[in-house]
């Protein structure tokens, strides 16, 4: 197998891949999402039974986590060592932090909100770099932004060699420029 040498061309050969396997990314950043809120819906069904100490809440966990398991495997379909566990809790952690960010926001600290929603968008991308194949080797990629207009002054600055300065970085990006479910 040839190695990928950067993320445009990882996603040329996702694009190709995509004619013969048509895995569409958007869809399963959309599904991603939906497993974060029954990651969620698992966590208020405990809380609400501990709370209430009705324990119909507690009977409804293993229904909402069949869903859930179901769900993860669409984009999670094999794995090694620990990846399943390790992307359930990125997921629920990722969800957990826009929680707390957006209660921040709404208490007026935008400061801790805006660090919390980059932490949550940091280990959402973990997420995919892991379940993409893409962390260990991420030290290899080379990310090659998208051409768009740039102000004159910028424009001199903007290098499309110039690889982002950490593997999150590349991987951030990676995430942002393949895995956008606004396409249709």
């Amino acid at each position: 197998m040839q190695k990928i040498k950067n993320v445009k061309e990882f996603v040329e050969k996702l694009d190709a891949a995509k004619k013969v396997n048509p895995k569409d990314l958007s869809s399963d950043q959309d599904l991603s999402i939906g497993i974060m809120n029954l990651i969620s819906i698992e966590e208020h069904l405990m809380f609400s039974g501990a709370k209430t100490g009705k324990t119909a809440f507690y009977d409804q966990i293993n229904q909402v986590r069949e869903m859930r398991k179901r769900m993860m495997q669409k984009i999670i379909p094999s794995y090694e060592g620990e990846v399943w566990c390790i992307s359930k809790h990125l997921l629920a952690s990722s969800m957990r932090l826009f929680e707390v960010g957006t209660k921040a926001l709404a208490a007026g600290d935008r400061d801790l909100a805006y660090s919390l929603f980059d932490d949550s968008y940091e280990l959402y991308c973990v997420f995919w770099g892991l379940n993409m194949g893409m962390l260990e080797g991420a030290a290899d990629l080379k990310y090659v932004p998208k051409e768009k207009k740039a102000p004159a002054k910028a424009a001199a600055s903007v290098n499309a060699d110039t690889p982002a300065p950490t593997s999150m970085g590349r991987l951030k990006n990676w995430v942002k420029n393949a895995v956008n479910c606004c396409i249709e």
